[in-house]
Formats: structure tokens, C-alpha cells, sequence
């Protein structure tokens, strides 16, 4: 697909978006390009934010199979991968899907499950497949998990296996709407419309599931220039011997820096990627792969703040 498409297609399916959602900039392009590159996202905010409708409209401008699985404590693990059933009449087992097999899979608050549970996401995000009973099961392509997340003070949640998060190509943060935004909210139920019926919003699908996999193989051919790749590997490699923190970003997290960038290349229809591109990427990559040191919680540091003082101490390749 032609670099001027991709970038039309992006902002289309921004504009679409931006009919139900009001703000929230940096998340919804996050989402658009955790999509477009062939990666999952962690969303985290807490309740009543819109995450979940957000993905909702993502549904519908993109024309693929979506599901929703809402994680609580007791949800197993088979019932999201699905399982085998025994017919009586045909005297064998028939494997009945989860809804794991799907374009887009939404895990509404992921981490009110327990750990096991959430392990089950582990096979599909890396390999886009299922095993069941020693059985692997392809999942449909185009695949983007998309997972919501309470904050872990909140009561009733588990931490996420170290693992399963680093598994995720961007965590993206929902903050509170600002004054401006709220009167806009209000405004659109005070007009008539209302969040759960969408189709007072008039979304339109923009993309469909061969647009989103041409996408995929075209994001592959950004060129990226050698001194890209030197700068993303020594911020990554930044991370891991940085005084404020105990763990750093690992090799996927370099490789995903890496294929973020491209893919913000080339939706700004460019075919090569400048450090700019990995600056606004840097944090939706880094900031759930590194582990801030207990005192410099207790200084109140942020993880993004670490990110933005890794990428201040990094020099800029110059063209």
C-alpha cells in the first residue's frame, strides 16, 4: 500500500473516532498504531473513562470480528480459549472456540483475574495461536488484544505477570478529561446522543481487514536509517544500568521501539523513521518494561519521567 493511503486511512479513522470520543489524542493514535504494527496494547485509567467505549467505536471503524471478555476473579482460562465437547453421536470431541479467536479482542479489566487466567494470553500474543490438549488452533489475522486495566491500588486486582506485560507492544494511560473536554461530553448527551446507542454518532467503517494487513506488510519497508537503530539500542540499553531503576526495558521492548517508529513514519507518510519518531513513541513502549527502585517511588518519581530523562541523556544522531 502507498505511504499517502496509509496516512489517509490513519487519519480518517481518527476523524471516526473522534465523533464519540472527545480527547484522549495520544490514546486513540496509540491504538491506531499498536494496529497498524501488528502489536497489543495495555490501556490502564481508572473506571469510567471511556476505555472500554473506545474500543467499542474501534469495532466499528474497523470492519472485523470483535468479542468482549469481561475478566473476573472466577473467569478460567478455557473460557477464553475455548475447549473440547464430546459428541455422544459422533463418538469424538469437537473443539468449540473462545472468544480468543477474533479480529479484536477486548479484555475489559484484565487484572480482576488471577494470574493463571490471565497466563492464557501468553501463547496467542506471542505466536497468534492456541493449544488446547496438545492441539494448536490458528487465530484469525488481522489480531490486536486490546486490555483494560484498573490502577493496582484499587480493590480487587492482581498484578500482571511480568511476562504477559512484556508482551504488550504500548501501555497507554487515560487520564480524567479536561473542564473543556467534560463540557464537550456533556454537550453530545445534552444534543441527543448517547454513549450506548453509537449509532446516534454516525460511525462510519474506514478500514477493513485486507486494508489493515496490507498496512502490516507496507510499515515493513520504512527505511530506517543505521544511526535510528544505534540511538534506539542505547536508549533501550539506557534503561537497563539507569540509577533509578531495578529493571530495564528488554530486547523486545528495543524491537518494538523499533516497528512503533516506523509504523508513526509512515501514517506521517514519510518512508523513513527520524529520532522524533522514537521520542513520541518512547514512552508508550518503555514505560511497563522498566521497574522503578522503592526509593525512587518514594522521591515520587513516575515512570515516564525516567523515560524522559533516558531519552535526555541519549545524544540525537544528526542527518
Amino acid at each position: 500500500m502507498e505511504l499517502e493511503r496509509i496516512s489517509t486511512l490513519y487519519k480518517e479513522a481518527l476523524d471516526e473516532i473522534g465523533k464519540v470520543i472527545v480527547g484522549q489524542v495520544e490514546l486513540v493514535e496509540g491504538i491506531l498504531t499498536a494496529l497498524f504494527s501488528e502489536g497489543s496494547v495495555l490501556i490502564e485509567g481508572p473506571p469510567g473513562l471511556g476505555k472500554t467505549l473506545l474500543v467499542n467505536v474501534l469495532q466499528r471503524v474497523v470492519s472485523c470480528e470483535g468479542k468482549r471478555v469481561q475478566f473476573t476473579p472466577d473467569l478460567m482460562p478455557s473460557d477464553l480459549t475455548g475447549h473440547n465437547v464430546y459428541d455422544m453421536s459422533e463418538k469424538k470431541f469437537h473443539f468449540n472456540k473462545g472468544p480468543i479467536f477474533a479480529n479484536l479482542l477486548l479484555c475489559d479489566e484484565i487484572n480482576r483475574s488471577p494470574p493463571k487466567t490471565q497466563s492464557a494470553l501468553l501463547e496467542v500474543m506471542q505466536e497468534y495461536q492456541v493449544t488446547v490438549d496438545g492441539t494448536r488452533y490458528e487465530i484469525p489475522r488481522p489480531f490486536l488484544v486490546l486490555a483494560t486495566q484498573n490502577p493496582l491500588e484499587h480493590e480487587g486486582t492482581y498484578p500482571l505477570p511480568e511476562a504477559q506485560v512484556d508482551r504488550f507492544m504500548f501501555k497507554l494511560l487515560v487520564d480524567y478529561p479536561s473542564p473543556r473536554e467534560e463540557v464537550d461530553i456533556l454537550a453530545h448527551y445534552a444534543t441527543g446522543k448517547n454513549f450506548k446507542n453509537l449509532e446516534s454518532f454516525g460511525v462510519q467503517p474506514v478500514l477493513q481487514a485486507e486494508d489493515i494487513l496490507d498496512i502490516q506488510r507496507s510499515v515493513t519497508q520504512v527505511h530506517v536509517e543505521h544511526q535510528v537503530i544505534d540511538y534506539i539500542a542505547k536508549i533501550v540499553a539506557k534503561t537497563r544500568a539507569w540509577p533509578s531503576l531495578s529493571v530495564g526495558a528488554s530486547p523486545r521492548g528495543s524491537v518494538s521501539l523499533l516497528i512503533a517508529a516506523r509504523t508513526i513514519a509512515a501514517c506521517r507518510n514519510r518512508d523513513f523513521v527520524t529520532p522524533d519518531d522514537v521520542k513520541e513513541v518512547a514512552p508508550w513502549v518503555l514505560r511497563h518494561r522498566i521497574r522503578l527502585r522503592p526509593e525512587a517511588e518514594i522521591e515520587g518519581l513516575s515512570p515516564d519521567e525516567v523515560v524522559q530523562q533516558v531519552l535526555d541523556s541519549v545524544e540525537v544522531p544528526r542527518s
